[in-house]
């Protein structure tokens, strides 16, 4: 038996997840944790990682230490992604980083990560031909599935935090800038030539702002579990519809809607505009969701090589 734990640093939130593996190969998930640290903040032009945005991560590490450190045979798989990618400071902030986990902290190439987020859906969901799409804090990942493979993929690095704080205003969204924010996504979905061959097919949504687009609608639908929106289908006019009532309101409104954690209430507006151009891009009419993705990529790829592992120490008992 094994615990294999996933730490995943994004731009905005730092998670974990713990999963028991048994001898025969069957999981059970042991632990999940998330912490809002928003690694990104404030970053700006020359990509600095701040202070504060270091402390409170390197506080959330402390915290999932506290957690996986007591665990029998474990196994720990620490990632960091966007913020750290594109950091002027990475080197200090990984030593840093190190020193509070006890392993290195890998920084994902956005490719990997898109690989990832594949690997995580189509483990999970049918997704023979599909768009993927995972928003993160400072960058978003695109994948093109075609007869169930990779086709094409791509790392844009803008995300829910830093098309925010490049365009946005954290309170009322103001025509002009939203304008201005989705003219300059736009031209850039316009620039990834094999997007169009995936004209018409459906998207496939991760990454916290399109699971949160997903929630509001539940609650608004007055499902029960909000939450579990794996598999969950919208239409594109229902994305639409729900966009235009985020942007309609300021910040205090858009913490008051249900399924929109206040937390991220000043950048879902940032957040959603990958998802609402590549839907009007693709000329797709639904959207799935899933709650699967990078962590539970790496989980797959390493119940694989567990397997490849068995199978060749069987071979070599044979011998």
């Amino acid at each position: 038996m094994e615990n294999f734990a996933v730490i995943d640093l994004g731009s905005n939130s730092a998670r974990m997840t713990i999963t028991q593996i048994n001898n025969d190969g069957t999981t059970q998930a042991v632990k999940q944790m998330k912490q809002y640290v928003r690694l990104s903040e404030n970053m700006g032009p020359k990509k600095v990682l701040q202070p504060e945005a270091i402390d409170r991560t390197l506080e959330a590490l402390n915290d999932f230490k506290a957690v996986y450190s007591g665990l029998n045979n474990l196994h720990l798989k620490a990632v960091a992604t966007a913020a750290t990618r594109q950091a002027s400071n990475q080197k200090k902030f990984l030593k840093l980083a190190e020193a509070q986990l006890g392993v290195p902290l890998e920084v994902l190439p956005g490719t990997m990560e898109a690989y990832y987020d594949y690997l995580g859906v189509t483990e999970t969901l049918p997704s023979t031909n599909a768009v993927i799409l995972d928003t993160g804090g400072a960058s978003s990942e695109i994948v093109l599935v075609q007869n169930g493979a990779i086709s094409h993929l791509i790392s844009i690095p803008l995300g829910s935090v830093n098309l925010t704080q490049q365009f946005l205003s954290p309170d009322t969204i103001t025509a002009n800038s939203l304008f201005d924010a989705m003219t300059f996504f736009n031209d850039i979905l316009n620039n990834v030539w094999w997007l169009r061959n995936g004209l018409n097919l459906p998207v496939i949504g991760l990454g916290g702002s399109n699971r949160t687009m997903a929630k509001i609608n539940r609650r608004f639908n007055n499902i029960l579990d909000s939450e579990d929106i794996h598999g969950y289908r919208l239409s594109r006019q229902a994305i639409d519809d729900t966009f235009s009532r985020i942007v309609s309101q300021d910040l205090e409104g858009r913490k008051a809607i249900p399924g929109l954690s206040k937390d991220r209430a000043d950048i879902i507006v940032g957040g959603l505009i990958p998802l609402v151009l590549l839907m009007r891009y693709l000329d797709s009419d639904h959207i799935t969701f899933s709650n699967s993705g990078l962590r539970e990529g790496i989980l797959f790829e390493h119940l694989k090589a567990l397997q490849t592992e068995a199978v060749h120490d069987e071979m070599t008992d044979d011998l």
